[in-house]
């Protein structure tokens, strides 16, 4: 059975204290690449196999679009989100498919409330139930399915593994990455997920990071465009005070968290990281991350301390904060 890295191939990225007492510890592995796409630091093994969860939307939105999805603005930035579920990202949903001719039950991604406290309260006031636009998967679904409309593909189950559309995203994935793709697994959403390695998902991510909206090639044009519309929108790609807007909104990067503590992360200049915790925790990745792109020297102390004031880094006692989640010493 093939495996993501070990707890001998990982190693400490993070800390939380409590009045003085380190409490836990995060462990795990990163990369970084330089402006370049040259890897200028790992810290574990970041050749072990990962599954990149929601930090593979990238790839996949860029997929989409390059099978003939046509996306802009607001909508291609949704393409690649895991969103909280408001009410104005499940409007965005709801527009990406009626302009494609579809509806809400072309979406093959499980029913959810949304993970927004308050849009979740006004559902339950409402009398409402689980839908499938507040899933936060939905606008990769409505993307992909788009993409299905343009090209003449089915609908009707565009997320088995052997559907056209997602032989054309693997192909993309392969591509990007410079990796045959090692393991196919499902996704929370139902979606299929491959296996990677770190580096790979490093190089992808670069490479969609750094391209150009005016590239000659079709698929630079398309990842540079996508890159443009989420930092035009970082509202889209998880919600107002959730950790990936914040970074974008903050620091001008370009961040995309995954589930079981995966995030990616491009500064202004293009410089990289990916990492992975090994305990699926992802309350330190934002700011772990961020701190490897500062040690690196693309971003600077004092956005370190602007990202760290807007995070919800405190660990609290009585309600007060007692002490913090931080980067571990050694990075």
């Amino acid at each position: 059975m093939l495996e993501t890295i070990t707890v001998q191939d990982s190693v400490e990225l993070a800390v939380v204290e409590r009045s003085g007492f380190i409490e836990s510890r995060h462990a795990g592995a990163a990369v970084v690449l330089s402006s370049d796409g040259e890897v200028v630091a790992r810290y574990g093994n970041a050749d072990a196999l990962i599954l990149p969860r929601s930090s593979l939307k990238p790839l996949q939105a860029i997929a989409c679009i390059t099978a003939g999805a046509v996306l802009d603005g607001e909508h291609l930035a949704m393409s690649t989100a895991s969103h909280v579920g408001t009410e104005r990202h499940a409007a965005a949903v709801r527009d990406m498919l009626t302009e494609g001719g579809l509806t809400e039950d072309s979406l093959a991604c499980p029913p959810s409330w949304p993970s927004d406290t308050a849009a979740r309260d006004e559902m339950v006031r409402e009398h409402g139930e689980p839908t499938r636009v507040r899933m936060n998967c939905s606008g990769k679904h409505a993307a992909m399915l788009r993409a299905c409309v343009a090209t003449g593909w089915p609908t009707d189950g565009y997320l088995e593994p052997t559907h056209p559309l997602q032989a054309h995203i693997r192909e993309v994935i392969e591509r990007l990455t410079g990796e045959k793709i090692a393991h196919t697994a499902i996704d929370g959403c139902g979606a299929p997920v491959y296996a990677m390695t770190l580096t790979g998902l490093a190089r992808a991510i670069h490479r969609i990071g750094t391209a150009s909206d005016r590239s000659p090639f079709a698929l630079h044009r398309v990842a540079g465009s996508l890159v443009r519309a989420v930092r035009e929108h970082p509202w889209t790609i998880e919600g107002p005070g959730r950790p990936d807007t914040i970074a974008i909104e903050t620091l001008g990067v370009f961040a995309k968290g995954g589930a079981e503590g995966v995030m990616v992360m491009v500064a202004p200049n293009g410089t990289t990281v990916a990492l992975k915790m090994l305990d699926g925790g992802a309350r330190a990745s934002t700011i772990v991350a961020a701190t490897l792109l500062a040690r690196a020297g693309a971003l600077t102390a004092d956005d370190l301390t602007a990202l760290t004031a807007a995070l919800s880094l405190s660990v609290l006692g009585g309600g007060q904060p007692v002490g913090e989640v931080r980067p571990a010493p050694g990075l």
